[in-house]
């Protein structure tokens, strides 16, 4: 195996050494180089012996450079080989739950334990082999993270759909012996793998050093499930049972390893009727990437931002510029009461909780909401402009379905500002478009 080099950096080690654009990189200290991950561990030391193949035939260089300095060589992929694709046939897939005229590349599956290194990527590690596994502990690709889902083998077989799937608590005790460390993540089912099954897989985790804490996230389901498995939301009372559960490891676990360990998002405290817990009930917000204290988050930096505002600008005013927020169902009653507790004077605010028509009415999430649902519900909203997440649009500006900022902006005839996720980030928004000039950091 080898990989064609495309740049090198000026006055780099490899630069230096006499490597060329052209060359394909194929050994370094006499290691075939498989990945990014294989490059950037080997070429973390002082002295290396990088092989090329220059016309076909083998050149070695002998280089030496300061230790973690980068070695200055660049590919055509950054990854430096194809995505790793899944092999699972999960019951609750979100792929498989797509409408039909969603873009091909949200259809892509993929499963690739090198993006959960570099990208937080959730990954089953169905598609690892032993030795793969081998090499993550050698590479020492640590932290990951890992859709569990549950740990009785037989019914992550079921829920997973291949047989693959019955070895993840080897592979787990395999990375945990070997000093790597992992968040997990259960999608729960009603009455598949929650309750006993949950109480097992919270057990099971939790008895391994490596595992760092455990989100638990309700099923999503669209409205485009024709032949596929019947599965259904959760209602309020089981809710409720997957937190009280959740709750009683949770205090156990405190207490015996300084970690509650298990966090349900934020939609299970939603669906529950109870209300998001305080801030330190996150710790560090180590899953917030699922879900989890996203709303406690952004309430506890708004109200810090908040707290540095002259008192004249911590209240509400009668009169002021009408601005709204376009959020999914789930934030709304959040976000507006969030912004009844802390008001910015100068500015009249009204929260919008959107309906999903794109996926269907139980998709309630605030990033899923597209341009179409966007422009069509917000067209009468009498304001000055529209805040939405910046998470609802990739970084080009493009809506999932593929309708642009500012296509949606000539349809509302007025600016949509996208706000990133942190407290202040909104607060600065707020006070940008209410004409004040003061910011907060």
């Amino acid at each position: 195996m080898s990989h064609i080099i495309t740049e090198v950096d000026r006055s780099s080690p490899a630069a230096r050494a006499g490597i060329r654009p052209g060359d394909r990189l194929a050994r370094i200290n006499g290691v075939s180089i498989i990945d990014f991950i294989d490059y950037q561990a080997l070429t973390a030391q002082r002295r290396l012996t990088v092989q090329v193949l220059r016309d076909g035939a083998p050149v070695d260089f002998a280089i030496r450079k300061d230790e973690y300095a980068p070695l200055g060589l660049n590919f055509a992929s950054p990854m430096m080989s194809g995505t790793r694709l899944c092999c699972n046939k999960c019951l609750f897939c979100f792929v498989d739950q797509l409408p039909g005229c969603a873009r091909e590349t949200m259809r892509v599956k993929d499963d690739d334990w090198r993006m959960s290194l570099m990208m937080g990527n959730y990954v089953t590690l169905t598609n690892v082999s032993d030795r793969e596994l081998q090499r993550i502990i050698d590479r020492h690709c640590s932290p990951l993270y890992i859709s569990v889902h549950c740990t009785d083998p037989d019914l992550r077989t079921h829920v997973l759909g291949t047989p693959r799937a019955r070895r993840l608590m080897p592979q787990l005790k395999a990375l945990s012996d070997g000093g790597i460390e992992f968040h997990c993540q259960c999608v729960l089912c009603p009455g598949i793998n929650d309750g006993p099954a949950l109480d097992r897989t919270i057990q099971e985790l939790s008895a391994l050093p490596g595992a760092r804490s455990l989100a638990l996230v309700p099923v999503g389901l669209t409205g485009h499930r024709e032949g596929l498995t019947e599965l259904r939301v959760y209602r309020p009372e089981e809710a409720r049972a997957v937190l009280e559960l959740s709750e009683r490891w949770r205090e156990r676990l405190l207490e015996e390893r300084g970690t509650r360990f298990v966090f349900p998002s934020d939609e299970f405290y939603l669906q529950a009727g109870w209300p998001i817990p305080p801030d330190e009930a996150y710790e560090d917000y180590e899953q917030i990437d699922d879900g989890v204290g996203l709303l406690r988050l952004l309430d506890t930096e708004f109200r810090d931002a908040w707290e540095q505002l002259p008192e004249a600008m911590r209240r509400a005013t009668p009169e002021g510029v009408k601005l709204a927020i376009a959020c999914g169902r789930s934030a709304g009653d959040f976000i507006r009461q969030m912004l009844q507790d802390y008001p910015v004077a100068g500015a009249n605010i009204s929260v919008y909780a959107l309906e999903n028509t794109y996926f269907g009415p139980t998709v309630t999430v605030s990033g899923l909401i597209t341009g179409g649902d966007l422009t069509r519900q917000m067209a009468g909203v009498d304001c000055e402009a529209i805040m939405v997440t910046t998470c609802m649009l990739r970084d080009d500006q493009v809506f999932l379905d593929d309708m642009t900022l500012d296509e949606a902006v000539r349809r509302l005839g007025r600016p949509v500002r996208p706000v990133g996720r942190r407290g202040e980030d909104l607060l600065n928004m707020i006070l940008e478009l209410s004409g004040s000039e003061i910011r907060v950091e």
